[in-house]
């Protein structure tokens, strides 16, 4: 699933091709929209709040979408090929110089604009929210300080804790904290220090696709720990460990240095290489995608 900064970089794109254009083309093909046409309708804005959209038209009505692990939403100029095939297409929105296609958009929901709070008003504080304040800061506490005996590397990917993080990002912050993924909450020392990492990190990507936590953006430099099992630790060269947290559905792949991170771990597991689960999807290279 994508991390929260590739989703507000898809928002930020939709909205300086979108907002203040009125629709030619306004079609939604998920099942439960097809009756929906939002021709002649105007984009008003394009906003991201933690993983979710909400493309807001002047009829007072916004378009709910989440990319889930395979959606995205691409930009093209009219007559351009599209860089997926046609029947992955769940919304096309057209105006006279830019096209909108959003692709295998699980999620995607017509509602009103002062109602987009039943969708993510349970959130955590946006990491990413521009008007972030020390409200926001002291939000993101209590809810994390409520969650004291959960380990540290779930508590990092519940969206109703803080909106924004994924598995890349959740495991480099442990790396960066010195701290196991598997650390009960109760036991990590600086939580505001947690917070403001995680804001720090989302923040430095999120306007443009590559995304690093080294500071470095050279092929191969970009994280510490994340996808890097069995290979040395950039600090101390152990080789990176990596296992499952969390239950069924919901477990995520973890990586961790033994060495340079304490707390507790499980037994390392063996893995094939290749994609792994919980790795935020990347347009292939040339692709109009938004991200």
């Amino acid at each position: 699933m994508p991390e929260g900064d590739t989703v507000y970089l898809a928002g930020k794109r939709l909205h300086t091709a979108l907002s203040g254009h009125e629709l030619l083309r306004g079609e939604l093909r998920h099942p439960r929209l097809v009756e929906h046409d939002l021709a002649g309708l105007t984009v008003t804005g394009v906003v991201s709040v933690g993983k979710h959209l909400f493309t807001r038209f002047d009829d007072g009505r916004s378009l709910h979408s989440h990319f889930r692990m395979d959606g995205s939403w691409h930009l093209y100029r009219p007559g351009m090929r599209w860089r997926r095939v046609a029947h992955e297409a769940r919304a096309v929105l057209e105006t006279a110089d830019r096209v909108a296609v959003g692709f295998a958009l699980h999620d995607l929901e017509l509602l009103p604009t002062d109602d987009e709070d039943t969708l993510v008003g349970h959130l955590g504080p946006d990491l990413l929210d521009p008007e972030w304040g020390p409200g926001h800061d002291a939000e993101a506490l209590r809810r994390m300080t409520a969650r004291a005996d959960h380990p540290l590397g779930l508590v990092l990917l519940e969206q109703r804790v803080m909106a924004g993080l994924g598995n890349l990002y959740r495991n480099d912050i442990c790396f960066l904290l010195g701290l196991t993924p598997w650390v009960p909450i109760r036991d990590v020392p600086d939580l505001p220090g947690v917070i403001d990492l995680s804001r720090r990190l989302l923040s430095s990507n999120k306007d443009r696709p590559e995304q690093t936590t080294t500071g470095s953006l050279a092929a191969g430099e970009a994280h510490w720990v994340f996808e890097r099992p069995g290979r040395p630790c950039r600090r101390c060269g152990t080789r990176i460990r990596t296992a499952d947290q969390g239950d069924d559905h919901r477990a995520r792949v973890t990586y961790w240095c033994p060495r340079c991170q304490t707390g507790p771990s499980p037994r390392p597991v063996r893995r094939a290489t290749g994609p792994r689960r919980g790795a935020p999807g990347r347009p292939p290279p040339g692709a109009a995608r938004t991200r």
